[in-house]
């Protein structure tokens, strides 16, 4: 079974401040031992870029060496990026980033029905999202 690694899991897993901070922890142990992981190069850069600005180059190296070394890291291609621009764009939301809508249109194409996130927006396109919203 494989399960989708969004950038909210990632935050929440490194930021020992984070609310979600142990259930992050205590989950991504768990997955590892029972799922692949699996998420696209564009979480990679939005979760480095958001943990480089708040903590600097050692925690970008943790989640790069640490975090993003457990993942299977599948490459956006042109398809999939058209895709997400166009969903993106027909959405005309501001809660779902383009990163978000990437996200969901690979899920989709692979099959994956559930996500390691705490973002709610992937409950509302109709995903499972591990750990379950409290």
């Amino acid at each position: 079974m494989s399960l989708f690694v969004d950038p909210s899991a990632s935050i929440a897993f490194l930021d020992e401040d984070e609310g979600n901070h142990e259930r992050a922890v205590a989950t991504f142990d768990e997955l590892l031992r029972n799922v692949e992981l699996v998420t696209h190069n564009y979480v990679v850069l939005e979760a480095t870029a958001l943990v480089h600005s708040r903590w600097g180059t050692r925690a970008s190296r943790d989640l790069l060496r640490g975090v993003v070394r457990s993942l299977n890291v599948a490459w956006v291609d042109e398809d999939l990026h058209d895709a997400a621009v166009a969903a993106f764009l027909a959405a005309n939301r501001r809660d779902a980033s383009l990163v978000d809508w990437t996200s969901f249109e690979f899920m989709h194409r692979r099959g994956l029905a559930t996500a390691f996130a705490f973002d709610r927006d992937f409950g509302e396109q109709g995903f499972e999202t591990i750990p379950a919203e409290r």
